[in-house]
């Protein structure tokens, strides 16, 4: 009986491209039309025309049932085209008919059935199978790590997690592929990747285009997704798009482009009003002359996490991260390292709004079969914890990936090609359940404009979180109609500034913590006054020890923005002043607020500021702003002040 010659490639067992057989007879068929059929699949194997092996191999094993290398030939071939359920059958019968012919057939029958999802069939032959004699010592391991997962994959199986996918109808997705959601932090607006066919072209030739489009939430429905057009879309391939919180940064893949770098690049685009930018690409070292794809961009807007093969890959795509330097550049990118990224692959990140909670989809983590869909946390000392796996039936025995997380924390969005959609892969969303939920964010939204025209402004936004003065998130009103949408933590306390030259700045402090089951916006239209004498802004972030006029320390953010305005306004001079509620003795108010108003002061000129630019004063509770028959009223009156006493002319006509 003649042996076949077969290779074991990476992780699968493939068929080498070349069969030796030394002569018809020596297969182990007596039927000469079937060994010819034979040959003639051998012949279309080696010319990459699998289709048509296939269609001879099954010819010849209906001329003879137990034509052993037939079977295996057909078995091979359906597992190199990741066909595992059609594999199955074939495996089965060349080990029924001879069980030593080609013992690592039982490897490749124990991973076909873990990747088809019969997990305890795939336990019991790969138990077998590493059992075996005279196996190599890699295949065993190999062989083993498949037992062990086809073991996680059971156990999953058998303890499925909360899961509910709605598909959002044709809306969304179409008879194509649809894949990598993305939304802007009110969840109201949806970009997504669909693959076509292109134009005069059958669609099982294999020549496709990618493109982004776009739909709103509006009446409770998705409006019908519509292309998004040039500059965006261009006749060559665009997809794997991540979008800023307030919808109007656009990071994404293009591939083979004139001004690449590697077979795949990362662009970005911004938007204004309702015009995108000409897609740009950031060059190194951001982009490699390898392919890097999918990126993920955090609220904050500092960095991006991207799936890339460059140099430094601990397998065939890794998780990789870059920061904004203070130019707008990127930085050198850093692999995520061996908590995340395995020998398999590691691709699709998605990095939610808390800036610390990653979803991205792995075939190198124990998982179903396939590419599953894992979340790590990062700690407070900037380390990653162990990935975990979604679960069954989120991740299955297919492919899930591009999962994403909106801001509330309570809806995710993914895609799949499970059955019963409307083409290759849909989009579906479904609610997330609590162990894997990222900390919940909310939004706040709104228009920036001029305090005296109503015009339109574009402004600066910093959102910094008081208790460790953290920058949570940065932007910009819009250009044209002044819009902003920023991402908000829900529970804790947070600072807000606005800010535009020429412009005295805004200040709010709050803490957001309405968030339940949805998220719920914090609307709030920003007037900025433009610097002018008499103008006046209160600084909500500047804060007092209990009865005391010593400065807190969540101040600084405050402080630190009240200084840059002074130096950047170098003609102005300013009074702080200090305000309470009508709580206590007149004597004791009066003081207390002098002494806070002097202690901003004495912070100022300690930084470099000229004493004679800065006065202070205490009003106690002679010019209140709310009632002081409230809580929050009283909370409205103690409050700090500054406002614009004189502008050297120099300054005014700026």
């Amino acid at each position: 009986m003649r042996k076949v010659c077969f290779i074991l490639s990476g992780a699968w067992l493939l068929l080498a491209g070349t069969l030796w057989v030394q002569a018809q007879d020596e297969l182990t068929t007596g039927s000469r039309r079937a060994a010819r059929t034979y040959l003639l699949a051998e012949e279309a194997y080696r010319a990459f025309n699998n289709q048509e092996a296939i269609h001879h191999l099954k010819r010849a094993v209906g001329m003879d049932a137990d034509f052993i290398e037939a079977h295996l030939l057909m078995a091979e071939i359906y597992f190199s085209e990741e066909h595992f359920a059609e594999s199955i059958a074939p495996y089965q019968k060349v080990i029924s008919l001879d069980p030593l012919f080609y013992p690592p057939a039982k490897y490749s029958l124990g991973v076909a059935l873990y990747r088809a999802g019969d997990y305890e069939e795939a336990i019991r032959v790969l138990n077998r199978f590493v059992g075996m004699k005279d196996i190599s010592t890699n295949l065993r391991a190999r062989g083993g790590d498949y037992l062990m997962r086809s073991r996680f994959a059971a156990e999953a199986k058998s303890n499925p997690v909360p899961f509910a996918p709605e598909n959002p109808g044709r809306a969304i997705n179409s008879e194509y592929a649809e894949y990598s959601p993305a939304l802007t932090a009110d969840e109201m607006t949806l970009i997504f990747t669909r693959k076509k066919p292109v134009e005069g072209y059958p669609a099982d030739y294999g020549v496709y285009f990618e493109d982004f489009y776009i739909s709103y939430f509006q009446n409770g429905v998705w409006t019908r997704a519509e292309n998004l057009g040039p500059p965006l879309n261009t006749p060559g391939n665009e997809g794997a798009q991540t979008i800023t919180a307030d919808g109007r940064h656009l990071y994404f893949t293009a591939c083979n482009r004139p001004d690449g770098m590697g077979s795949c690049d990362i662009y970005y685009a911004t938007r204004k009003g309702d015009t995108w930018s000409t897609p740009v690409n950031p060059g190194p070292p951001l982009n490699s002359s390898a392919w890097d794809s999918q990126p993920s961009v955090s609220a904050d807007g500092t960095t991006i996490y991207f799936s890339s093969n460059r140099e430094g890959s601990k397998g065939p795509m890794d998780i990789w991260k870059a920061t904004k330097n203070a130019n707008g550049s990127w930085s050198k990118p850093e692999n995520l390292g061996p908590v995340i990224n395995t020998s398999g692959s590691e691709m699709s990140p998605f990095i939610h709004y808390d800036n610390r909670t990653l979803y991205f989809a792995s075939d190198g983590h124990p998982g179903m079969g396939g590419l599953d869909i894992f979340y790590s946390s990062r700690d407070d000392l900037g380390q990653w914890t162990e990935p975990v796996n979604m679960g069954y039936p989120i991740n299955t025995h297919g492919d899930e990936f591009s999962l994403i997380v909106g801001a509330s924390g309570h809806r995710a969005w993914f895609a799949s090609d499970k059955a019963g959609g409307y083409g290759e892969t849909d989009l579906y969303a479904f609610e997330l359940y609590p162990d894997a939920r990222p900390h919940p964010h909310t939004y706040m939204k709104g228009i920036v404009t001029d305090a005296i025209t109503g015009d339109p402004l574009s402004a600066r936004f910093t959102i910094v979180n008081v208790d460790n003065e953290q920058l949570v998130t940065g932007s910009v009103s819009d250009l044209v109609d002044g819009s902003f949408l920023v991402a908000l933590p829900a529970g804790r306390d947070l600072a807000l500034n606005v800010s535009k030259d020429g412009y005295l700045f805004f200040s709010e402090h709050f803490n957001y913590a309405g968030m339940r089951t949805i998220a719920e916006p914090y609307l709030r239209n920003i007037s900025l006054q433009p610097v002018g004498e008499g103008q006046s802004v209160v600084l909500r972030n500047i804060f007092f020890e209990t009865d005391s006029h010593r400065l807190r320390e969540s101040s600084r953010t405050e402080l630190a923005e009240l200084l840059r305005f002074i130096e950047e306004n170098p003609g102005i001079q300013i009074e702080i002043s200090g305000h309470t509620d009508s709580t206590g003795s007149f004597d004791y108010n009066m003081a207390l607020s002098e002494k806070r108003a002097m202690s901003v002061r004495d912070f100022l000129t300690d930084q470099g500021i000229a004493k004679n630019r800065i006065s202070y004063a205490g009003y106690a509770d002679t010019q209140p702003v709310d009632t002081n028959k409230t809580a929050e009223g009283r909370a409205n009156n103690r409050r700090t002040e500054f406002r614009v006493v004189r502008m050297e002319k120099e300054q005014k006509a700026e």
